[in-house]
C-alpha cells in the first residue's frame, strides 16, 4: 500500500516491540558466555517502514496454528560480501579454464572472509554465533529506552539512529540526501514517556533528516486502523501489554494501563514447563547468551501453544544450537502447551528475567523546566479538586516541578490481563461509555494471534466486572487487519486526515526554535507534541 501526502511523500516509521530486532557490533574482544552484560543487553526494539511485503490477516481473525515451522535457523554469515572490483572481474573469468575459475573463486571466497562487518542490525543480530567477535545490544527493554550504568544514555540514540538509517538505505533505498522530501508518521507506544518521545523524534528529525515529522500514539492508531473511533485497545507485544481507551478518537490517559510481561515471558514459561515435566531434550538451551534460542522457542510458541481446556500435547521438532556447529533437530513430545498463554491472566506462572531492567532514574528534561510559556505560577492547593483544573485534567506524567501533573513516571502493574482490561475501562467513568467500550475490545499484537486467546479473554473480562455495575456484555472485536500491522495501517490513515499539516512538525523549527502552533506560542516541551497529534481531530 503506498501513500502520499502532498506534497511530501509520507514514510511511516514504528516503534513497537513485536519483532526481534536488535544491533550485534564488532568487539575487540570474544563475548564470554557467562556474563551477559554489558555486552548482550536482553532488550528488543522494533522498526518497520512503510507498508512492505504486509501479510493481510483473515477478517475472521482465523489464525493459522496449523502451518507448523520446523526448519531450522542458520547461522549468520559475519563476514563482508565481495568488493565490488572482485565481481567486476567476474567477466574476466569466463575466458579462464574451468580449473583456473575454481581457484579463482576460492581465492576470491578467502579475501572476502577477512573482514567481519561492522555492524548487523535486525534478525541476522539474533542469529550470530556466540564465538564470533561481536556485541549484542538492543536499545529499548520492556517498553523504555535500554539506559543503564553499561549502555550509556548516547550510546542508546546512536544505535537507534544506525539501525533506522541501516534500514531506510538498505532496505528502502532512501539515501540520505532525498529524506529532505519525506516527512515521517511517528507511532510511538503508549509506555513511553515524555523525553524518550523527544528524544526520538530528534531522531527523526535531525539525524535522519525527514523535512517533518508527526507524533501518534500506537493505541490510537490501531483504533483507526481498524475503522473504530471508540474502542479499548489491548496491546500485546514481545515484552510489554499495555491497554488504553479511545473515545472517539481522542485517547484517554488516565485509563492507560501498562503489564510488565509479553511473548518472550511466554516463551520462556513454555521451556520452564517443558523442563519442568522432563519433556525437553538434553540439550543447551540458553536465551541470554544465544539469542537464536529465543527465536526457536518463539516459533514453538506460535505453532504449539494455544488455550484451551484439558490437556493438550504435540510432537514437535527442538532445534539445538551449539557453537558454531549447524543445528541438530530432536523430536520429542511436548505436554502442557496451554500452560504458558494463560500467563497473560495469571502472571505468576510466567519465568521472571534472569537479569532485570536496571531502575529507571526518571528522566529530568532541563530545557523543559526553564521554559515560562505556560505553567501556572502557583502550585494548586491539596483540597482543591481535579474539576477546578479542567483544561489541565490531562493524566499524561510531568515532571516534579509541575504539581499540577502526576510527578511519577509510568507505573507498572503486575495484575492479569483481565483485572487490566476491567480497570482501565471503568476509569473512564459515565455508564455509556464503559457499555460501548466493554464491546469493543480490540486485541493487538503478536501475541494477540494466540488460538483461543478472544473467547478466553472475553469469558474472564466479563467475570471481573464488579457486580455492582450493570454491564453484562463482554466483546472482543475481530481485527480486519493482520494485528502487527493495524498501527502502521492506523497512521497511514492519521497522515492522511490532516490535510492541513497543523500537527506536522518541521525540522528546522524543531532544532531551532521548538514548534510554533497557530498563534505562533513557543512550545518546546513534549507534552505538547504528544498533544498536538490528536488536537486536529477534535476541530
Amino acid at each position: 500500500m503506498n501513500v502520499l501526502c502532498c506534497p511530501l511523500c509520507v514514510l511511516f516509521c514504528s516503534l513497537q516491540f513485536l519483532m526481534h530486532h536488535g544491533i550485534s557490533y564488532l568487539s575487540s574482544s570474544r563475548i564470554v558466555s557467562g556474563n551477559p552484560f554489558p555486552c548482550q543487553s536482553v532488550f528488543t526494539v522494533k522498526e518497520k517502514l512503510t507498508y512492505l511485503d504486509i501479510q493481510m490477516g483473515r477478517v475472521d481473525g482465523y489464525n493459522p496454528q496449523n502451518a507448523r515451522k520446523d526448519s531450522a535457523f542458520a547461522w549468520t554469515d559475519v563476514y563482508e560480501k565481495q568488493s565490488s572490483a572482485l565481481v567486476t572481474d567476474s567477466s574476466k573469468d569466463k575466458d579462464l579454464p574451468s580449473t583456473s575459475l575454481d581457484q579463482h573463486e576460492e581465492m576470491d571466497m578467502d579475501l572476502g572472509e577477512c573482514k567481519y562487518r561492522r555492524f548487523i542490525c535486525g534478525e541476522e543480530a539474533l542469529k550470530i554465533s556466540p564465538t564470533e567477535p561481536y556485541c549484542l545490544r538492543r536499545p529499548i527493554r520492556r517498553g523504555h529506552f535500554n539506559i543503564s550504568q553499561d549502555y550509556p544514555t548516547q550510546q542508546v540514540y546512536e544505535d537507534l539512529h544506525t539501525i533506522w538509517d541501516w534500514i531506510l538505505v538498505e532496505k528502502l533505498h532512501i539515501p540520505q540526501s532525498e529524506r529532505n522530501m519525506y516527512s515521517a508518521v511517528l507511532v510511538v507506544p503508549e509506555t513511553f514517556d515524555n523525553r524518550e518521545i523527544k528524544e526520538v523524534l530528534s531522531i527523526v528529525l535531525r539525524d535522519l533528516q525527514f523535512s517533518s515529522a508527526v507524533v501518534h500514539q500506537e493505541g490510537l492508531a490501531a483504533a483507526f486502523g481498524n475503522g473504530l473511533s471508540t474502542a479499548c485497545i489491548v496491546n500485546m507485544g514481545a515484552q510489554v501489554t499495555s491497554v488504553i481507551c479511545i473515545e472517539d478518537g481522542v485517547a484517554l490517559p488516565t485509563s492507560e494501563k501498562t503489564l510488565p510481561f509479553g511473548g518472550e515471558d511466554i516463551s520462556r514459561c513454555l521451556l520452564w514447563t517443558q523442563r519442568h515435566h522432563q519433556t525437553w531434550p538434553q540439550v543447551r538451551t540458553d536465551m541470554l547468551t544465544k539469542p537464536i534460542d529465543m527465536l526457536m522457542l518463539n516459533e514453538l510458541k506460535e505453532s504449539y501453544c494455544y488455550i484451551q481446556e484439558g490437556e493438550v500435547d504435540a510432537v514437535a521438532v527442538v532445534h539445538s544450537y551449539e557453537d558454531g556447529m549447524p543445528a541438530a533437530s530432536h523430536r520429542t513430545r511436548l505436554t502442557a502447551l496451554n500452560v504458558p498463554p494463560m500467563g497473560l491472566f495469571y502472571p505468576m506462572l510466567l519465568v521472571p528475567d534472569v537479569y532485570p531492567p536496571p531502575p529507571r532514574s526518571w528522566f529530568n528534561d532541563y530545557e523543559d523546566m526553564l521554559e515560562e510559556t505556560w505553567h501556572f505560577d502557583y502550585p494548586r492547593r491539596p483540597d482543591m479538586a481535579d474539576s477546578l483544573y479542567p483544561g489541565f485534567n490531562i493524566g499524561l506524567p510531568m515532571w516534579d516541578s509541575y504539581p499540577i501533573f502526576q510527578s511519577k513516571p509510568k507505573k507498572e502493574e503486575m495484575v492479569g490481563l483481565a483485572e487490566a482490561i476491567t480497570s482501565s475501562i471503568l476509569s473512564t467513568g459515565r455508564i455509556d461509555l464503559k457499555r460501548k467500550l466493554f464491546c469493543s475490545i480490540q486485541l493487538i499484537g503478536g501475541v494477540a494471534l494466540t488460538e483461543g486467546l478472544i473467547p478466553a479473554a472475553e469469558d474472564r473480562v466479563l467475570h471481573a466486572i464488579p457486580s455492582n455495575e450493570a454491564i453484562d456484555t463482554v466483546e472482543v472485536l475481530q481485527s480486519r487487519t493482520h494485528p502487527t500491522f493495524v498501527s502502521w495501517k492506523g497512521g497511514a490513515i492519521l497522515g492522511i486526515l490532516d490535510f492541513g499539516r497543523d500537527a506536522w512538525i518541521h525540522r528546522m523549527d524543531w532544532i531551532h526554535n521548538g514548534i510554533h502552533v497557530g498563534s505562533g506560542r513557543k512550545y518546546k516541551d513534549s507534552y505538547y507534541v504528544q498533544a498536538q497529534a490528536t488536537c486536529y481531530i477534535n476541530s
